[in-house]
């Protein structure tokens, strides 16, 4: 692997059951970078998330962190490289019955034995760069969505991970506080010196921000680049996803029999 690679997967191949979800998956996330993975639904973007954090096991193939394959580690070994991992899930998944400072407080008092003094600064640290330090005794409930992707965003890099992964984080978000979650998703990355892949379907609002983009479809690769290679790619597939036509190698119509067929056999 590169030294300037954080992440390595190579020939990722997946099914469930018989049914194949990813086919051949090769990608290279450099250390410091913004990528996103985009595609349409059930293409197998958040699939490939959980290989890397271990929640799956590949049929073939792998994915490798920082020099160490992931599904080759035992459980003490896996637990160690996702204290290097942050995460931020679909729609933010805050703990509910966890106020705002106990939710970003988690997982330093899960994975280190600081002194509740330093963590209690270390909270408001967080919670600062994301501009709600003042809501820290809120409960999630009393939050915006956009505030509690916020916190969910402060969480996920309450241990300066090494790898963060965003999950759809721009889903559900008005105009405001899309622009404030992506400027952050840029500025986090860059203050951390991390490495982040961010699944997403949100194309314009990725494309200011990201170094990178792989496109998927039906568990394959069908185009990568950088935004500005997306942007004016003549691949139909790409410019279908990116500019949001209707027509396209993605039908408007679900595969079925000729509709005269179905008509005929109601006769």
């Amino acid at each position: 692997m590169s030294v300037s690679a954080l992440v390595e997967i190579r020939d990722l191949n997946f099914a469930y059951d018989k049914r194949p979800v990813l086919q051949g998956i090769n990608m290279v996330f450099p250390k410091g970078q913004l990528i996103a993975i985009m595609g349409l639904s059930g293409c197998g973007k958040t699939t490939l998330l959980r290989h890397i954090g271990g929640a799956l096991k590949p049929t073939q193939g792998y994915v490798k962190m920082d020099g160490r394959v992931i599904h080759e580690l035992d459980q003490d070994g896996l637990y160690a490289m996702r204290r290097k991992m942050g995460m931020l899930f679909q729609f933010g998944a805050l703990f509910t019955d966890m106020s705002v400072f106990d939710n970003v407080a988690f997982q330093m008092r899960e994975h280190t034995t600081l002194p509740e003094d330093i963590i209690y600064d270390l909270v408001l640290m967080k919670l600062h760069a994301v501009g709600l330090r003042g809501t820290h005794n809120l409960m999630p409930s009393e939050l915006s969505g956009g505030m509690a992707r916020r916190v969910a965003l402060a969480r996920a890099v309450a241990l300066d991970p090494m790898l963060i992964m965003y999950d759809e984080p721009f889903a559900g978000l008005d105009p405001i506080s899309l622009t404030v979650v992506g400027d952050l998703i840029r500025r986090l990355n860059d203050a951390l010196g991390a490495t982040s892949i961010v699944v997403t379907h949100d194309v314009q609002e990725s494309l200011k921000i990201v170094d990178y983009v792989y496109f998927m479809a039906n568990g394959v690769i069908v185009a990568e680049g950088t935004p500005d290679e997306i942007r004016s790619s003549d691949r139909d597939f790409v410019r279908q996803f990116v500019h949001g036509e209707i027509d396209g190698p993605v039908p408007f119509h679900y595969p079925g029999r000729d509709y005269r067929e179905d008509l005929n056999m109601q006769a």
